[in-house]
């Protein structure tokens, strides 16, 4: 195996069977996780599915009720110091100190890390040019664009090259060529890092991530990679309406149909494996059999689509979650 083949198979997070409980709620339920190196997850949920809660623990900051957690093979629970090393976090609001600039914000982040002041020097020189910083150094950062300050956010969390990088919507609040470039930059530390996003702008998990992974309540309901992720998109979907409709038996027969579901009255939608799903050929066989064919329409699955079926259960009613869980 040659050295990017391994790099690449190298595990930085293994959680298994993570729970977390507030009273009787249980916000993560059973959840279990890894990330390889050179890995963009993205990690979605509904609110209050247990996103951030879940995030806090992979991160060390809130302890889980039950399971473990491995960063880059070190036990967080038994050497938190030592795995919180490898841990770089951006939370949805970035820990800046507005009244410096970036450069002493930086400087001070690399002290916290314990970096020499050598070590810390080089290290700011890296990334503020990775993360696009280099005229901004000497700018107070409450002077600067939100696009700008997720950038200093991101160059906090790399600074000690950590082998985890943990991303909590980064691209809220941004223009659209600020989005395109804090993307571009999460692409980039894919390459070195392992890389958790968690976002709720689906098409930016489309944009960036290798896998996706999807909480509901507290449990995993979906976790598959680009590939299979584009087959699931990919499946064809085909809504008919049938003034004399045969029973659904009939209709689950017809070649390639995976699923029959019945809308409105004489209403439809079957979905078909990626290789069939032929409106020509449906629309014979209605023909032939007398079936009434009033309306054909073709669909495209989207992740939206995907994500509210796996999501569209009850949720937590609004006043039984705790503020910590989300």
């Amino acid at each position: 195996m040659n050295n990017t083949a391994s790099m690449k198979s190298e595990t930085l997070v293994s959680a298994a069977h993570l729970s977390r409980y507030f009273g009787k709620l249980a916000a993560v339920d059973d959840l279990s996780l890894e990330l390889q190196r050179g890995e963009v997850l993205g990690f979605l949920g509904p609110n209050g599915a247990g996103k951030t809660t879940t995030m806090q623990m992979l991160c060390g900051t809130l302890a889980p009720s039950t399971g473990r957690i491995s960063i880059a093979g070190v036990d967080l629970l038994e050497q938190p110091r030592l795995a919180k090393r490898q841990l770089g976090f951006l939370p949805e609001q970035p820990p800046l100190y507005r009244e410096l600039t970036a450069d002493e914000f930086l400087h001070y982040c690399g002290r916290l890390r314990g970096m020499s002041r050598a070590q810390t020097g080089d290290a700011v020189i890296r990334v503020k040019g990775r993360c696009g910083l280099e005229s901004s150094g000497s700018r107070l950062i409450a002077n600067l664009s939100k696009g700008y300050q997720q950038r200093v956010g991101i160059a906090q969390a790399i600074l000690h090259r950590p082998a985890v990088v943990v991303l909590d919507e980064p691209t809220v609040g941004l223009d659209p060529i600020q989005i395109r470039e804090i993307r571009d930059l999460i692409r980039e530390l894919g390459e070195d890092h392992g890389v958790i996003l968690s976002t709720h702008i689906l098409p930016e998990v489309q944009a960036v991530c290798d896998r996706v992974q999807i909480i509901h309540q507290g449990r995993l309901v979906l976790n598959e990679n680009r590939e299979q992720l584009a087959r699931r998109t990919g499946q064809r979907v085909l809504r008919l309406g049938l003034h004399r409709p045969p029973a659904q038996e009939v209709l689950g027969a017809l070649a390639g149909v995976q699923q029959v579901e019945a809308l409105s009255e004489g209403h439809w939608r079957l979905t078909f494996s990626t290789d069939h799903g032929d409106a020509g050929e449906l629309a014979a066989r209605a023909a032939a059999e007398d079936w009434g064919l009033f309306e054909l329409v073709s669909e495209q699955r989207s992740l939206e689509e995907i994500f509210v079926e796996l999501t569209c259960g009850e949720s937590y009613a609004e006043n039984e979650v705790p503020a910590e869980v989300a």
